[in-house]
């Protein structure tokens, strides 16, 4: 199930020693707990995943008893007295990564619902729902984010103005009823955790069609009358993290359970939203990418052919060369990107404008894209053994791959990236003949 190799990087950020003791305890998480209960999901029916007993809940509730769940809440929510740094988030995250992309997954989208309610939520529905959820050391609730519908996927997170025109109606709406909203309609069978959540931090059009801007931000309680759940699907990859349907048969939600109601403020909070959910998903991709990368140097230091281990082999020596420089200029970029978008979200302190898009965009595609390309030399350098269904570096290569989809495709992303550069990018102009003068 893997090398467990943990020290092999250096980190430029230059940890200190509280981040130190931090990535100690989540990469032991990572070895004992995380690794072996995402081994036994990836040989599971999708059922069995989701039945009482599971490894998932096991490993969700070891990650809920030490406390994991709140290291990314504000004080006042719940979080810990002292906000862990970007750098300390960062080594948590690429830990859990490295243990299992599919339960990593399963964390943060459980997170998501909570952090929103945190920040927009009112006193009643704190109380309600997040003050259980802090509290939780079982797994007792869990979060889950739908968003993408079988019509609208990766597409819906880029939308921008004069776009929306052409998506037509949402499969979920939300009508106006007395004290709140009436959902109708369904989530497509990618939603994370859908099959096992309790709760749901739902998108939903409530404008005319045509306009998936005037949508609205919820979360629901998936035990509410008229919450519908599809089979578990299965999956090329990140089987550790159930993914199912949801159903919404007129399911009232009353207007304290709406965090960002339609209007203006809709397309921000989305935008922002995307760039927290970028910087994080980032540094759980640089986790694959330095899985892969150390089960293909275990692999050829101990693999013997022509009389000598291959890593003594100049081919093998410049393929891990170049997966040891992508995975640490991954980190470099990833880590950075986290800081800033932590430093910069709306909220965090009176006089920010928000993060930026196309960084926080850009640490995604290129984290996913360098854990694929990663996980695709190493398999290389199994040769037939990483083919085979008993070696770790098939699993990690086929979770790497869905990467390139899970939470927005590369091309999606991108092309949000580009589109803010163009009408936000700024850039200096310099006079060629003054600054000659100047030589």
């Amino acid at each position: 199930m893997g090398s467990g190799e943990g020290a092999l990087f250096l980190d430029l950020a230059g940890p200190g020693e509280d981040e130190q003791v931090l990535r100690d305890q989540a990469h032991r998480v990572a070895v004992e707990v995380l690794r072996p209960a995402a081994w036994a999901l990836d040989r599971m029916t999708p059922a069995e995943r989701i039945a009482p007993g599971s490894p998932f809940f096991t490993a969700m509730a070891t990650l809920k008893s030490l406390g994991y769940h709140r290291f990314f809440l504000p004080a006042e929510a719940g979080g810990p007295e002292e906000p862990l740094s970007a750098l300390a988030q960062s080594v948590v995250l690429e830990e859990l990564g490295w243990g299992s992309l599919g339960l990593a997954t399963a964390f943060l989208v459980d997170m998501l619902p909570v952090i929103t309610m945190a920040r927009f939520g009112s006193p009643e529905l704190l109380a309600e729902l997040v003050v259980p959820w802090v509290e939780d050391q079982t797994g007792a609730f869990h979060g889950c984010w739908a968003i993408t519908e079988p019509d609208h996927g990766s597409d819906f997170l880029g939308l921008r103005d004069g776009d929306a025109p052409a998506y037509g109606r949402a499969q979920l709406v939300a009508e106006p009823a007395d004290g709140g909203w009436l959902l109708r309609g369904q989530k497509s069978a990618w939603v994370s955790s859908g099959p096992i959540a309790t709760h749901a931090a739902v998108h939903a059009q409530a404008g005319r069609e045509g306009d998936l801007f005037h949508s609205l931000f919820a979360v629901v309680p998936l035990d509410d009358p008229g919450v519908r759940r599809g089979p578990p699907a299965d999956m090329l990859g990140v089987r550790d993290d159930p993914q199912g349907e949801l159903f919404f048969d007129g399911v009232f939600v009353p207007e304290r359970n709406v965090l960002v109601p339609p209007g203006p403020l809709y397309p921000a909070f989305g935008d922002q939203l995307l760039c927290l959910t970028s910087s994080v998903i980032s540094n759980v991709a640089v986790g694959v990418a330095r899985a892969a990368f150390e089960e293909a140097l275990h692999h050829a230091r101990r693999r013997v052919q022509g009389g000598a281990p291959i890593a003594r082999h100049k081919n093998i020596q410049l393929t891990l060369y170049g997966m040891f420089e992508r995975v640490e200029t991954a980190r470099s970029y990833t880590r950075a990107a986290l800081a800033h978008t932590q430093a910069n979200l709306p909220g965090a302190s009176p006089d920010v404008l928000g993060a930026s898009p196309r960084h926080a965009r850009a640490a995604q595609v290129y984290a996913k894209r360098v854990a694929y390309e990663v996980a695709h030399d190493a398999l290389q350098v199994f040769g037939a053994q990483g083919l085979s269904r008993d070696s770790l570096i098939e699993k990690l290569f086929r979770d790497a791959r869905s990467l390139l989809i899970e939470d927005g495709t590369l091309e999606v992303l991108a092309l949000d990236a580009a589109r803010d550069l163009i009408q936000n990018y700024e850039h200096v102009t310099y006079d060629l003949e003054e600054m000659m003068a100047t030589w």
